[in-house]
């Protein structure tokens, strides 16, 4: 990667993101925003995952004169429209809880039958330069809504999310199953492939 360091920041405070992104990215040097405490979040104020990935990229790449790393994520359901959609971390309400959220969705689709709790947890990562261009990656997972939360894996919507072709949801497969089929998963490998990319051009 053209960076001084071959330093990567990656742009969220959600713990169990940092997680992830540290389990799907070898190779680079990644900070977290708990390295900057100086440099507080932006506000989420795009109407895409796209636009709200992107400012979040941008933002802390110009604040910290890194290569950052920023993805915005969500489910959607079809039988709600599309929501949560952008607001699924604070669906209940700001500073909601995860397990909130999930109560606030199952009570939305109590009367929802099985072939209508079609939906998809969609993430978008952006990369951005100490310039400010920026690329971005979309992966989806598609899948149907459970009943009840199952599973003590993952986090946010994980424990009641069950993707396509399988009986379990997201909250019950081991975190390599879910590396295999997710939405944060898919989008990465795109990612993790530009930034290779990069790293090769900048070897030449």
């Amino acid at each position: 990667m053209p960076d001084r360091t071959n330093t990567l920041l990656i742009g969220t405070s959600n713990a169990g993101k940092v997680r992830e992104l540290r389990q799907l990215l070898h190779g680079w040097r990644l900070l977290t925003l708990a390295d900057f405490p100086a440099v507080q979040p932006p506000a989420e104020t795009g109407e895409t995952f796209e636009d709200n990935a992107a400012l979040k990229a941008r933002y802390y790449a110009a604040h910290t004169g890194l290569w950052a790393l920023a993805d915005d994520s969500g489910l959607e359901v079809e039988a709600l429209g599309g929501a949560p959609g952008v607001h699924s971390a604070r669906y209940a309400g700001a500073g909601a809880t995860d397990a909130e959220n999930v109560a606030k969705l199952l009570a939305e689709l109590q009367r929802t039958d099985d072939p209508e709790r079609r939906g998809r947890f969609v993430c978008v990562i952006a990369i951005a330069s100490p310039a400010g261009r920026t690329w971005l990656f979309r992966g989806a997972c598609e899948g149907r809504i459970a009943h009840a939360p199952r599973g003590q894996g993952g986090f946010g919507y994980d424990p009641i999310f069950i993707p396509e072709g399988e009986s379990r949801t997201f909250g019950e497969l081991s975190a390599e199953e879910k590396q295999q089929r997710s939405h944060r998963a898919r989008a990465l490998a795109q990612a993790r492939a530009f930034l290779l990319s990069l790293s090769d051009a900048a070897a030449r």
